[in-house]
């Protein structure tokens, strides 16, 4: 019988600080997108407001830097 693989744990024996120092490792750009995924894999709120900004650029609901901050970017 096959288990469904949703129910099927796999086991790592890593401690917090193995997996701090493993972030610590990583390049800064890296690291930002470890952290995106980890928001995206345990938040639904998180999810749900990507969604909506895609939405929101696709449909052309966007601001300029200029617009928001009053100043060039850099300025």
């Amino acid at each position: 019988m096959t288990e469904n693989l949703a129910d099927v744990e796999i086991k790592v024996k890593f401690s917090l600080n193995d997996v701090i120092s493993a972030i610590r490792e990583l390049g800064p750009e890296d690291r930002e997108h470890f952290i995106e995924n980890l928001l995206a894999a345990t938040s639904p709120e998180y999810l749900g407001s990507v969604r909506e900004a895609r939405r929101e650029y696709k449909a052309g609901k966007t601001s300029t830097h200029q617009q928001v901050f009053g100043k060039a970017p850099g300025k």
